[in-house]
């Protein structure tokens, strides 16, 4: 069970509605969110990559469009309380760690970045630029996907 208020139920919508218009559109493979949702499996043959991105495009697009749309019918607008059973908790990792990752790409979040840090450098810079909103953002995703997987491993 969690709880969101309107806030944060509003950010979760507007993220995985980017991450939706993303996949929806024609992959650009030029960008690099496109490039880490859906890699290449065989980088230096170009065309066993396309072969097999042709077979499973359509397929990870569908399950990445039901993800993010199964997070999108469960959270209350205006805020409210969710209650997950464990399928549709998983189903909203799979949606919260690729609202993640491209997110991180995109703000340029890196695996040894201290986001406490990066944070706090925003902040002290211009507390209300769009970084400090993009980082909050980042943690705010962070912090639910840490809870669900607590959740789920029976923390």
């Amino acid at each position: 069970m969690a709880s969101f208020d309107a806030i944060e139920s509003e950010v979760l919508r507007d993220v995985l509605s980017q991450v939706m218009e993303l996949v929806t559109d024609d992959l650009d493979r030029a960008d690099p969110v496109v490039a880490r949702l859906f890699p290449d499996f065989y980088p230096d043959d170009a065309e066993a990559s396309t072969d097999l991105h042709r077979y499973t495009d359509d397929d990870l697009k569908a399950a990445k469009l039901d993800q993010a749309g199964t997070v999108l019918d469960l959270l209350p607008r205006g805020g409210g309380t969710v209650r997950l059973d464990e399928e549709q908790a998983a189903t909203w990792l799979r949606a919260l760690t690729d609202a993640r990752l491209a997110l991180g790409l995109r703000i340029d979040v890196r695996d040894d970045t201290d986001l406490e840090a990066e944070i706090d450098d925003a902040v002290l810079a211009d507390p209300t630029s769009p970084r400090v909103q993009q980082l909050s953002v980042y943690a705010f995703l962070t912090l639910l996907q840490a809870s669900l997987v607590e959740a789920l491993a029976g923390y």
